[in-house]
Formats: C-alpha cells, structure tokens, sequence
C-alpha cells in the first residue's frame, strides 16, 4: 500500500495504522495539519472492499478537516480516523477501547469524535482509555451528538445557496431531493419540512425512508433516482464522491448543498457544475456544525454562543459566493482559497 505517493496524500503529518488481532480492530488515523491547533475530527466505521480504499477516505477525510476548521475560525487542524468493520456486525466494545488506547498513543495531537458508524456510546467506550475523545457531553442538549448541529449548519448554508441562486428569502414551495436521512438527514429533513420545503428522500435503511414520509410528507425514491428527480436543491447527506461522471449529466437542480463530506469525486467536478450553472456549496463550509458543536463542548460555551456561531457560516458563504462570482471561479476554490490564508499562515 503507497501512503507518501498516494494521489490524496497532501502533505499529512501523520499517518498511522493500527490492529489488535483479539477484537479485530483495524483502523487508520489520519493528522493532516496542525497549525492552528490539534487535529479534530471524527472517527468512521464502515465495511471498506479493500485497505486502499480506506486509506484513500482517510487521507480525503482528514484534509477536508483542515479545511473545516479553518473556515470555521476555530482553533483546530484536521485529521480522521477509519475503522474497517461493518459497524452493524463487527463493532464491540473491546475493539472501541483498544482504538482508545491506540488514540492515547498519539499524546493529543488527535482527538476523535462520532462519524458515520459510530455513536456518542461509542465514543465513551473510546473514552475509557483515553481523554482526547470529544462529543460525549451528557449535560449538553443533544448528549453529545453533533448531528443535529451539522443538520442546522447545513439548513442555514442551504438557505444563504438558495438566496444566491434563486433570490428566495424563504424555503417555502422549493423542492428538496435530499440523498439520506439518518442522523444528519433526518434533523435537516425537519428543519426543511418546518420551513415549508417540499422533500424527495433516497436512503438505503427503510425504517430511516418509513419516518420520513410518516414525519415530513416526504417522496420517496430508488437511491440511483436521487441524482436524477426534478428539484430545485440536492443535498447529499450520505457519502462522498456522489458528483461524478455516472451523475453529473443526470442532475437537474439549480443548487447542491448537503452534509455528506467531499461530495466531488475530484475537484474538477466543481468546474463542471459551474459550467452547467448549478450552484455547489462547498461541503466542507456547510456542514461545519458538528465540529464547531463537539469543540464547544470542550470549551464549555453556551448553547446560545454555539447557535452564533453556526449561524455564522451563512456570512462565510455569502463572502465565497460573492469572490467566485467576481473571479469566475467555482465556489469550492474560493473556499479553499480563503482556508489555506488561515491555517497556512499560522
């Protein structure tokens, strides 16, 4: 396996690789860049094909953390962990306190926190062996989950993307083709329904499809329909790399913006979509929420100083929007123009 000719290793601090053969554990941490501050980020669990695949998730993963934290105006690197496991089957709590061992190992330039396939129990078993683990707040108004925070970050950014493109002040009538509703999608299919938003979901689990349409009215389709349904938002709040050469010609939307991360297979993508005159908003900016949420946790702010801030990514976007249409560039090269002064700079 190649790490320093890798096509997604972009001058990583570290990279490290652990297993514990009795519980199984396979994980990787990636630290991308610590200028700003220790590298956080969350720790994912999924059923990766092949050790390739993981370390190329890891690497994209942990860099678009760098790139969160910047825009945000936090104090923080980025960096991500992945476990290779189906977190349904092979998750146990020995392989979760070994992977907090191994955590502790890197003397706090890592700290981890939920993802996609881990929980804020999870978290906690993590947390026995060791103290940098973030996002297990119980006195906090989600006990520690940052989902809904990145579901509000999300709706805030897909607001100010509508506002640029469509002149629209409000949500009310517009149609939203949302790609997954588990924690994240389900939080923004609320907020979207609660402004008047009218919702075509796709997701892979039917209980998660079953609530949607029981709670919001939703519309439900196949999960290769998604790309293609008439809509004046997708937001993919899934997994990454769903821009690509297999959806591009299908999309029929004016705006993309949603929670899943590194939504362009490649960066080109972003190119293509401003050619086709849709409006991507970075992913990295959007869902910002969760990160600025578990950091708040360990700083201790107010529920209310917390809600400030998220809601200040919309000022953040206006300011991307408005320098990529005066350079002609596309949105997710602004963005990560202004991350780079930030975090370079430090």
């Amino acid at each position: 396996m190649t790490v320093f000719s890798h096509k997604e290793f972009d001058h990583h601090e570290q990279v490290a690789f652990f297993h514990e053969e009795k519980s199984g554990l396979k994980a990787i941490v990636a630290i991308h860049n610590t200028n700003l501050g220790p590298a956080l980020g969350g720790c994912r669990m999924w059923p990766y094909a092949t050790d390739e695949e993981a370390l190329t998730d890891v690497l994209r993963l942990s860099r678009g953390m760098t790139y969160k934290s910047a825009l945000a105006g936090l104090p923080l690197g980025g960096g991500k962990c992945v476990i290779i496991g189906d977190p349904r089957r092979d998750k146990s709590p020995e392989l979760l306190r070994d992977l907090g061992r191994f955590i502790d190992g890197l003397s706090g330039a890592y700290i981890t926190a939920e993802d996609s396939g881990t929980s804020v129990a999870d978290m906690k078993l993590i947390g026995e062996n060791t103290a940098h683990v973030a996002g297990v707040m119980e006195g906090t108004e989600h006990g520690g989950d940052p989902s809904p925070s990145t579901a509000y970050s999300t709706f805030v950014g897909l607001k100010t993307a509508v506002k640029q493109r469509l002149g629209r002040d409000d949500l009310n009538g517009i149609t939203v083709a949302l790609q997954g509703v588990g924690n994240v999608g389900y939080y923004l299919a609320r907020h979207l329904h609660e402004a008047g938003a009218k919702l075509i979901v796709s997701d892979i689990v039917p209980e998660h499809l079953q609530r949607a349409v029981d709670q919001f009215g939703a519309r439900v389709v196949a999960t290769d329909e998604i790309y293609g349904v008439e809509a004046d938002v997708f937001a993919p709040c899934a997994l990454g790399g769903v821009i690509n050469y297999n959806t591009l010609d299908q999309l029929k939307c004016a705006v993309i913006a949603g929670a899943a991360n590194n939504q362009l297979a490649t960066p080109e993508f972003g190119e293509l979509l401003l050619r086709k005159e849709i409006l991507y908003t970075p992913d990295y900016v959007l869902n910002a929420g969760g990160i600025i949420d578990v950091a708040y946790q360990r700083s201790g702010e107010s529920a209310e100083t917390l809600k400030n801030h998220i809601e200040s990514i919309g000022a953040t976007l206006e300011e991307i929007f408005e320098r990529a249409a005066a350079d002609g560039k596309p949105p997710h090269e602004v963005a990560d123009q202004i991350a780079e002064e930030r975090f370079r700079s430090a």
